[in-house]
């Protein structure tokens, strides 16, 4: 199913977006959050051993970046968390918040969640900016929740958006 944002379309991965996901996921500003590229990656997001539902984030035909989601399915504990990245061209030009709201929208709406939740680096300004356009709202840091490629630890913060605030961050 393909998802269509203000700007954005967002469309399930296929074979033919790996060399370019891959080539994004390498560049300085993108690999600083999400490590490089491992071998099968994107292969295991294809076949959905990985438990996520992946989309390849097009503007104007090309491949901008990656957006993807996981549920959690236990009734006490409901609730999707989306993960994403843009290539450094596509970063500061609003394609972000469009593709999370976007993301968000088809979570609510389609699958039913009330609760969704995303877990950017607690010192990303740039992404917690782009999710709280989005309607995310800051819940806690997590404390050395990540491994950097470095190796080293670094904070995590957690953010979430609930069913009825969809529409909140629509301005920004």
């Amino acid at each position: 199913m393909n998802l269509r944002g203000e700007r954005v379309l967002l469309r399930p991965l296929t074979a033919q977006d790996i060399p370019q996901l891959t080539a994004i996921q390498q560049q300085p500003g993108v690999a600083r959050w999400w490590g490089e590229p491992e071998d099968g990656a994107y292969e295991e997001k294809l076949d959905g051993t990985e438990g996520v539902a992946a989309f390849a984030i097009e503007i104007d035909g090309e491949v901008v970046g990656l957006i993807q989601y996981h549920e959690e399915d236990d009734p006490m504990y409901r609730h999707a968390g989306i993960d994403l990245f843009l290539s450094e061209a596509a970063q500061g030009r609003g394609l972000g918040t469009d593709a999370v709201r976007t993301m968000a929208r088809h979570l609510v709406e389609d699958r039913g969640h009330h609760r969704l939740v995303i877990d950017p680096a607690a010192d990303n300004v740039a992404a917690i900016r782009t999710y709280e356009k989005a309607g995310f709202k800051q819940v806690g840091v997590m404390r050395r929740y990540e491994r950097l490629p470095g190796g080293e630890w670094h904070d995590g913060l957690l953010m979430d958006l609930l069913s009825d605030e969809l529409d909140e961050g629509a301005g920004g």
